[in-house]
Formats: structure tokens, sequence, C-alpha cells
């Protein structure tokens, strides 16, 4: 504004202290304009009214028409005024109603005038750059990415978990026919979810299967209903025509008790082999692992640590007749003469039977299931037979298992556990009589039924991690 008034008393001295009414009219909007506009909209129009008043005068003086001196001097002058037209900065934007609630920019520090101190105290907040909103995930995918993530197995560590267990089994086999070769022991193989693409959450259990190899013509199976624990689950194994044929005719008679062939005392034979008699420090050191049989177990187990992965081996005596298949697996108690019938192979067979007929997700679902199950505690006994039998059991009633339809399966999984939890029973697939919650106890079965009931209506409670 001290220019402007500079340029305004030169302009009355030129022209001999007589003001133009132009000037009059240029001079009352310069002295009002700071209350109009501002002080900032005052200094543009002090600018620009400056040049044009420039121009003005220079147009009205008089000059040489024929000096063409003069026109240039004119000329030259007048480059300086529209310079200053140009380099004044603009008017700031009138702002919208939508831009109302944005913070004002700060106003730019008059010439002289020291800028405000910053508040270190109080860093301004960096703004935050709104992203385009996250695709809400399906059930589906929010399952696939939960087991992805959370509960699948290393591909790497399952080929290293087998590679051992192999090697494990072909040392324990070797021992076994130089250790006892009047007992016919067939092939040891290996079983276990994990090989069979149905386990989930970690590689770390593998079950040794150890055939036992008898006679027909000597042996036959009581059902388990005739048994003193009246569970169709467990068979007996008895001796037949000890008249005709005595004792010593089979080498498996030095493991009678009762006229039955009894899984605990074949499990302590072997047990006394697997601690005392085999030298597991020098197998360990063959396969780069530390090998200790487990003293304090009744089972058959083996403790095998690795750099890279830890793995439990359980052995279990088979006997394969008539038809089923029955583990040295004795219930807790006295009667030591009981052989569990096992549906494991039936039902791995099975899933991938109806799997590959109608391209279904059986095998996934149940992938994700029993990763979900052993994550939760209190769902860990459902984990195995319980699942897949039930999964069979949709597909008997004719469930569409197509893989688009995985989160509708798995919903529906979940509610029908939850009906046979209320029920207190869950019929075999292949044996309706056996009951595989038979050996749940009741508070476990109001806690796994609490549990599912959450979950069928909000699956997302089971993703959460324990």
């Amino acid at each position: 504004m001290a220019g402007l008034g500079r340029a305004r008393g030169r302009r009355q001295e030129e022209d001999g202290g007589g003001g133009s009414g132009l000037g009059a009219v240029l001079d009352f909007v310069l002295a009002n304009a700071r209350l109009v506009l501002g002080v900032s909209g005052a200094a543009v129009l002090a600018i620009a009214t400056l040049a044009v008043k420039r121009l003005i005068e220079r147009a009205a003086g008089a000059r040489d028409d024929g000096d063409p001196k003069a026109e240039q001097k004119a000329l030259e002058e007048a480059w300086p005024d529209l310079a200053l037209i140009k380099t004044a900065p603009k008017p700031a934007k009138k702002q919208r109603r939508e831009d109302l609630s944005e913070p004002l920019p700060a106003r730019p520090p008059a010439p002289g005038e020291d800028p405000e101190p910053s508040d270190c105290s109080a860093p301004p907040e960096p703004l935050e750059v709104e992203s385009s909103p996250r695709r809400c995930l399906t059930l589906q995918e929010q399952l696939l990415l939960h087991y992805s993530s959370h509960l699948a197995v290393p591909e790497e560590h399952v080929a290293l978990v087998q590679e051992l267990a192999r090697g494990i089994c072909a040392e324990l086999q070797s021992f076994l026919r130089s250790k006892c070769p009047e007992l016919p022991f067939g092939s040891l193989f290996l079983s276990g979810p994990l090989l069979d693409g149905l386990e989930a959450l970690a590689a770390d259990r593998v079950d040794f299967m150890l055939p036992v190899v008898l006679d027909p013509a000597l042996w036959s199976l009581i059902p388990g209903e005739e048994t003193v624990v009246r569970n169709p689950r467990y068979w007996m194994i008895k001796r037949t025509d000890l008249e005709y044929f005595p004792r010593g005719r089979s080498p498996w008679d030095r493991f009678i008790v009762g006229r039955y062939l009894s899984s605990n005392v074949l499990n302590e034979t072997l047990h006394k082999m697997l601690v005392a008699s085999i030298n597991w420090p020098a197998i360990g050191s063959l396969l780069g692992t530390v090998i200790r049989p487990v003293v304090a177990s009744e089972e058959l187990k083996l403790e095998v640590k690795h750099e890279q992965v830890e793995l439990n081996v359980t052995l279990f005596p088979v006997v394969e007749m008539e038809g089923k298949v029955l583990l040295a697996a004795p219930p807790e108690g006295l009667v030591e003469n009981l052989w569990l019938e096992s549906f494991y192979r039936a039902e791995v067979s099975r899933v991938k039977e109806l799997d590959a007929a109608d391209c279904g997700a059986r095998q996934s679902c149940l992938r994700i299931l029993n990763g979900l199950c052993k994550s939760h505690p209190s769902l860990r006994k459902l984990s195995g037979s319980p699942l897949t039998h039930v999964v069979l059991h949709l597909g008997a009633a004719g469930s569409d298992w197509a893989e688009e339809n995985l989160a509708a399966r798995f919903q529906q999984v979940l509610k029908e556990l939850v009906g046979y939890l209320e029920q207190g029973f869950l019929p075999s697939y292949f044996n309706p009589k056996i009951n595989l919650f038979c050996e749940l106890l009741e508070e476990e079965i109001d806690e796994m039924g609490f549990m599912l009931y959450r979950a069928a209506s909000e699956p997302k409670l089971l993703l959460k991690e324990k």
C-alpha cells in the first residue's frame, strides 16, 4: 500500500494537483478495497489498478507522433506495468459448501513480517488417503484363506516326515524279523491322515501298522455285542479247535489269555522290545534324528526329533479277518482281550470315491474342519472319525458337494454335529449300532454342543485363533 500512495502522489504532481474523474473513482475504490476485499484482495487490486492507471496516463500524455524514440520509450515503460498484471497472484477460489469442513490454508506472511513460530509439540496429523473400500470376503473365501494361512501343512514338512517315518519303519521291520523270526508279522506300513491328505495344522503324527497274520482255521471273531463290555465296536479273537489243534500249533498261542488272543499281552511284549532291545541312538544317528521310546505310556510310542520337525510315532498291531480291521487298542480297564474295530481305511476310501464321482469338496471340507477342531481344545476330540462320518452321512442324504457349495456344506456339518451331540449318539456310517460318542463325558458333550451351536450361526467364531 506504500507503493500505491507514492504512485498516487506522483500522478497528482504530474497533473498539477488536479485529478480526473476516473482517477477519483479509482482512488475511492482503492481506499475502501481493504474493507471489502480484505488484505490480500486489496493488494491484488492495487497492483492491477496501478498498472492500468500508468497505461492510461501514458496514453493521455502528449508526445510527438513522429518521434520514434519517444514511442520506443513508451513501449519500454509499458512492459513493467504489464508484468505487474501477469505476476499478480490470483485471488483464492471461492469455497464450495463441501469444502467448508476442510482446514483453511495458512496465510502467507506479509513482506517484513516475521513468520509465526510453528508449534513443535503438536505436529500436524498426516492426511489420511482414502483408499477404496475392501470387498467383503464370502464365508467360503474366509475358510479357504484361513486354512491356507493357519492350518495347511508345508509340503516340505510333509515330505520330510514321510521320509523319516519310512526310514524308522524299515529299521523296525528289520529288527522284528531278526529278533522274532517265529512270529509271522506282516510288512509294516504307514498310516494316518497326514499320508492320506486329510491332516491339517501340523505334520507331527504317523501310525505304524504291524500286521498280525492269523490262520483262519485256528482263530475266529466274536462280535462286540457278545463280549463282556457289550460294545459293538470291540471284538474278541478266540482260539478254536483246541481239541484237534492243541496249544503250540499257532505261533500266537503264547499270547492267549483264557482261549482269547490278548491285545494287552501282545502290546506288553512289543513294548519291552521297543524300550530295551532296539538300539535307537544308532538308528537315530543314521537318520539324522533323536529317537526315544515313551517308557511311561501303555501305547507303543516313539518320539522323534529332527532339526526341522518333531514326530510322534504310534505302533499298532493289526489283525485283518472276515472283512474286519482290528487294532490292539483295548479300552481302559481290566478287560485285556478286546480289539478295536477301525474304520479309518474304509473312511478315507469312501470319501475319495465320492469326491471322484461328483468332483466334490468333501476332502477340502474335512481338512478345514479337522484343522479348526484341533486348534480349539474343547473340540479336539471331534477331529478324525466323528467328522468323517458326519460328512459321509450328509453324502448319503444327497447333499450337493460341489466346490462352490463348500461354505454351505461346512455350516451344514456344524448343524448336524449339534444335533448328534444333543442326542449323545453319532452312528457309524458303516455300522449304525456303533456310537462314536460313547467315550465322551457328558460335560465334554455339553461344552462341544454349546461351542458348535454358536458357530453354526456365526462360523467366524471358529476362525479366531486360540
